[in-house]
């Protein structure tokens, strides 16, 4: 019998420290639910301080994000990564610097997204996310390329929404009352025409459960794991 192959996957993490912790345990448990016993995923994590990241996001310097990004993956390769992961949706707009500071891929995590969701036969997604994924363009074009369609909520309910992320689930609080504005969100989009969700922030997960959905769901960060360890696995 051949010997085991596992890839060891370099994690840009701390975007937030909430989801990271989702990233950790999911890829261990892939990886343990494919292989069995006591296997584990081969991992090197670089968890970054979110506040001087989440300031230059407030800025629109997405130069200096990605400069900081593009310095970690190169660390991350360097410790031995044989692929990078930026563990958030909204930090892929710094995609293309990272990809050009390292000689290994870049597991992006909405053509990770666009599969699972096309695996689901959704034609025409709802885009729940931070205010940056939702209406500038890197994500959505992504999806495009992909034959999907993308809706967002409205304006206001995305700033509604943004704020959700970045004051409650970032810093691990769980509110009821937030919860129930999402769920509305979600039927707007079912009557206007979506036939899937997308939870495009890695942080909704710990909001709602895509097993309790009304329509197909795929939390972004599950199915970048997912792709992680096909390509850790070979």
């Amino acid at each position: 019998m051949p010997a085991l192959i596992l890839r060891t996957l370099g994690l840009i993490g701390g975007m937030s420290a909430e989801s990271t912790s989702v990233y950790y345990q999911t890829l261990n448990r892939l990886v343990r639910a494919r292989l069995g016993g006591l296997h584990s995923a081969k991992l090197v994590l670089w968890s970054v301080d979110f506040a001087p990241i989440a300031a230059l996001q407030a800025q629109g310097d997405w130069d200096a994000t990605g400069a900081a990004l593009a310095e970690v993956a190169r660390r991350l390769e360097g410790a031995g990564a044989e692929a990078i992961l930026i563990c958030a949706n909204t930090m892929h707009l710094n995609a293309p610097q990272v990809e050009a500071a390292i000689s290994v891929p870049l597991i992006h995590i909405a053509d990770a997204t666009a599969a699972a969701l096309q695996a689901l036969g959704v034609t025409r997604a709802l885009l729940l996310a931070t205010r940056f994924t939702m209406e500038k363009p890197f994500y959505r074009e992504r999806l495009e390329a992909a034959g999907l369609a993308v809706q967002t909520p409205d304006a206001a309910e995305r700033d509604r929404l943004h704020a959700i992320i970045y004051d409650e689930l970032v810093v691990g609080v769980i509110n009821p009352r937030s919860r129930d504005a999402v769920l509305a969100m979600i039927a707007q989009g079912r009557a206007a025409g979506c036939d899937g969700i997308i939870f495009g922030c890695t942080e909704i997960g710990l909001l709602l459960d895509p097993a309790d959905m009304p329509l197909p769901t795929v939390d972004t960060a599950i199915a970048h794991c997912q792709a992680a360890v096909d390509f850790a696995l070979g």
